[in-house]
């Protein structure tokens, strides 16, 4: 006799669109932005899909709509930038997060990096990463990429993304 599951008194959702949405919007996440220097110039956007994906050789990976402003220089380009951010910097990835904004303007601090890449000032931590793989994935593309350097030193607690919000770590 197989024993089933008490699901309560809601019956289950036929997978959707907004029920994928609706799960992951309660299941925390660390905010990231990953960045690129484009042909017209540089690109970003906030992630929330980063993971490490091996240690030896270092691999992460993260997902990126084909519909986002940002794909077309992550499509071409050879070397990212990875940034985590911190809890005092919901305004940046708010900013990195919305459509249309100018992302590395004011007050958005940023550098040149190695490879050309820009990386963003007063992170937890970031790297740059080459590209070693775009999987397709829906209307996504998961991106697969090889860390080269970074500085994991930043000062601060992670920014958590959850119901929507971003938010701390509460103690």
């Amino acid at each position: 006799m197989t024993a089933t599951p008490d699901l309560g008194a809601r019956a289950p959702q036929l997978a959707s669109p907004d029920l994928l949405r609706s799960v992951f919007r309660r299941h925390a996440a660390g905010v990231a932005v990953i960045t690129a220097g484009g042909e017209t110039g540089p690109v970003g956007f906030t992630a929330t899909s980063l993971s490490s994906v091996s240690a030896e050789p270092p691999l992460l990976s993260f997902g990126i709509s084909t519909g986002a402003s940002s794909w077309p220089a992550i499509s071409a380009t050879e070397h990212i930038g990875v940034h985590i951010l911190g809890e005092h910097q919901q305004e940046l990835a708010a900013t990195f997060a919305r459509s249309g904004a100018d992302r590395f303007g004011a007050p958005t601090v940023w550098r040149e990096g190695p490879e050309g890449v820009p990386v963003l000032d007063d992170v937890l931590a970031w790297m740059v990463c080459r590209v070693h793989a775009r999987v397709p994935a829906g209307d996504h593309r998961v991106v697969l990429a090889e860390v080269v350097l970074g500085d994991p030193a930043g000062p601060g607690r992670p920014l958590l993304y959850h119901q929507g919000r971003f938010s701390g770590l509460r103690d």
